[in-house]
């Protein structure tokens, strides 16, 4: 008996396997509808790069002391990382609410922090991965270099990390499928938009710039931008700070209310 149980598994290896199920079956969904999760956010940025970067920008000249279309590209990455992250997490959590087999996870062994882990892997898994797709569509259209890739991916990930823990959130209180929706439609499209995608915060008039720097979009994009172009609009130091701080405060909310069950237990 005494071998059996040293060689049994520690509470850190079963966790560990819980979160690599989680996260293989998060994957595995994500490759399995891959028409849905994988080339919309393609096709629709191919579409940008063509009317914004090409047709527009070619009258805009250059942004920033950089042409139009090189200053958009870090933009549109960091866009179509936050909103794949946000809705890969939302929908497949309330899907399992919606199933039911969310009670299976509750009721196991598995502490708050693997299930919330496993989550949100996946979802930045899918943000990561429409991000080198849409940065791969980039490079058809101009040189994309990085000169400091240590900021370009450490800005991505903690993007990715923010918004699929905001979605892991807005999953847990929503009641029904609309709820879902309501929270990209009117708060997270919004925000991006006027997150400095398009144009340089210089431009802006004071009011609307002093606006601009209450959104936390803007330093992510800001962040990335610096990582592929060298320059920002915004310290560096400023734009981790807020990030980490984001991270923090959301991972403890979601741990909270996993263990509170809010919204998960009939």
């Amino acid at each position: 008996m005494s071998g059996a149980a040293a060689g049994a598994p520690t509470t850190l290896q079963r966790n560990l396997v819980a979160l690599g199920t989680i996260v293989r079956r998060e994957i595995a969904r994500i490759l399995r509808i891959w028409a849905q999760t994988l080339v919309p956010p393609a096709i629709t940025m191919t579409l940008y790069f063509l009317i914004f970067g090409g047709l527009i920008g070619s009258r805009i000249g250059e942004m920033g002391g950089v042409r139009y279309m090189d200053f958009i590209v870090p933009g549109l990455v960091m866009m179509s990382v936050i909103q794949n992250s946000y809705g890969n997490i939302s929908s497949s959590f309330f899907g399992a609410k919606f199933g039911r087999h969310v009670e299976e996870l509750l009721v196991s062994p598995m502490p708050a922090w693997v299930v919330l882990s496993g989550y949100v892997a996946g979802a930045v898994a899918r943000g990561l991965a429409v991000g080198v797709i849409v940065l791969g569509i980039a490079m058809l259209f101009t040189t994309v270099r990085i000169p400091h890739p240590v900021v370009t991916f450490t800005t991505v990930l903690l993007g990715a990390t923010i918004f699929a823990l905001a979605g892991f959130v807005n999953a847990v209180y929503a009641k029904k499928f609309d709820d879902v929706a309501i929270v990209p439609i009117f708060i997270l499209t919004p925000l991006t938009y006027l997150g400095g995608v398009f144009y340089s915060v210089q431009l802006l008039p004071g009011w609307a710039e002093a606006a601009t720097h209450a959104n936390p979009i803007f330093y992510m994009v800001n962040a990335f931008r610096y990582g592929l172009l060298g320059q920002s609009d915004v310290s560096l130091w400023t734009a981790y700070a807020l990030m980490l701080l984001f991270v923090a405060a959301l991972a403890a909310l979601g741990l909270w209310l996993l263990r509170r069950g809010v919204g998960l237990r009939s």
